[in-house]
């Protein structure tokens, strides 16, 4: 099924929007079908602020109606951190953006999982089954290569994004989830953006950062060692970096 096919079948949709690389291009591709769509941001202490801000400029470079929904993420099934803490955030998630679409008049809500996406592992695919939510990326067979070149093309500022997980996905499993920790995680990320690095994790080690870049930013890392340790020292008691590095 092409992805037009899949709008003349669902004229009338709600969008689950993060502001990255996949729902961007299922909003660009809805509205170029020529469907009736809706967008809806969820503001939580697990989404930077530089994500709400790259999803108001996407929705209003394809204007785009967006609702932004906020959301006390920090229920007790999500705080006490369990392997399958996705499924309970998810399920929160789009329950809340089902109600609130449903109100506007959106019965069908659609998701930005692509065909690269693996749901062997990932709980929260199965809250995203529970509630019925569609995939059309997926359904369509669209890798995330191929949603990037389509971006490229149709002139997407979020064509390159890198990928970028939740806050949360920092913490290890089994560790409580605080606003304090999701704080000083956006801090310390927001700093090294501020260096010019991209593509990164800052990842909490007990009461340690450590820090993992793609190999080609290793060098760069070193020439600014100094400073980042400097700076990160003042709400960490370590810093340590991960030469493990770091992969999409």
């Amino acid at each position: 099924m092409k992805l037009t096919e899949f709008f003349k079948e669902h004229p009338k949709v709600a969008v689950a929007f993060s502001g990255g690389v996949d729902s961007s291009y299922l909003l660009y591709a809805a509205k170029k079908s020529g469907a009736q769509v809706h967008a809806y941001y969820v503001k939580s202490a697990f989404q930077p602020q530089f994500e709400l801000d790259d999803a108001k400029r996407l929705a209003k470079d394809i204007s785009i109606d967006m609702t932004i929904l906020p959301v006390d993420i920090l229920q007790k099934d999500v705080i006490s951190n369990p392997s399958n803490r996705c499924y309970y955030c998810k399920r929160h998630i789009f329950q809340t953006i089902m109600q609130q679409a449903h109100q506007d008049g959106y019965t069908i809500l659609l998701d930005g999982t692509n065909a690269s996406d693996d749901s062997s592992d990932r709980p929260g695919m199965v809250a995203l089954k529970e509630l019925s939510v569609l995939s059309p990326l997926r359904l369509c067979g669209l890798t995330k290569a191929e949603i990037r070149r389509r971006s490229k093309e149709a002139g997407l500022f979020t064509w390159n994004k890198p990928a970028y997980a939740c806050l949360a996905t920092r913490i290890p499993t089994g560790h409580p989830i605080t606003s304090d920790i999701l704080e000083r995680t956006e801090w310390a990320e927001n700093y090294l953006f501020s260096l010019g690095f991209t593509d990164f994790r800052v990842r909490l080690l007990e009461n340690s950062a450590r820090l993992q870049f793609p190999k080609e930013q290793l060098e760069q890392v070193l020439q600014h060692r100094k400073q980042i340790v400097q700076t990160l020292k003042t709400r960490y008691d370590h810093i340590l970096l991960d030469l493990e590095v770091r992969h999409e």
